[in-house]
């Protein structure tokens, strides 16, 4: 499988963009950016099924007091891979379903860490401040509908000009 990485820093931000639906790395990835780069904010965007393969890597960050935050998009599905049935495989859907998934605040707090909650667009910035705000592990539940889809997306073997935007 292809990578495209596009690591740009600031003075204050790391942003590490990967379109390649590389389940399960990024969170591990963010924590080893928060040791990297202490004193910056660090935010791992995953989905829920994304999280779910490094979910134990949360005793890790609240061993170590890593301020890394945990943004899911919690679709109850495995977004990515449901999104290429939906628009290459003309909507056969096959095992993307997370119907049985944990709730991710207790999830959170089991761990040790800090658990947050937005079902509403004018939840997500309060949320997100009040996880900036406290500099410790933090794991942000973001409930969205199942078939909300992300993009930029780019079809296998398909280049940047073949990107779909919408």
């Amino acid at each position: 499988m292809g990578r495209t990485v596009l690591p740009l820093h600031t003075a204050t931000a790391i942003y590490y963009v990967r379109w390649s639906g590389d389940h399960g790395l990024r969170f591990p990835g963010s924590y080893r950016a928060q040791l990297a780069f202490p004193n910056a904010v660090v935010i791992d965007i995953a989905g829920d099924g994304s999280f779910q393969m490094n979910v134990q890597e949360l005793a890790t960050v609240v061993q170590y007091n890593l301020p890394v935050i945990v943004a899911i998009l919690n679709n109850h599905s495995l977004g990515m891979v449901r999104q290429w049935q939906q628009f290459f495989y003309d909507e056969r859907y096959a095992d993307t379903s997370l119907e049985v998934s944990p709730d991710y605040v207790k999830l959170a707090d089991a761990y040790g860490a800090v658990g947050l909650r937005a079902t509403r667009p004018e939840e997500v910035r309060p949320v997100l401040e009040q996880a900036m705000r406290l500099r410790r592990p933090v794991v942000i539940d973001f409930v969205v509908k199942m078939m909300e889809n992300v993009f930029p997306m780019i079809p296998s073997g398909g280049s940047i000009k073949d990107m779909l935007l919408a």
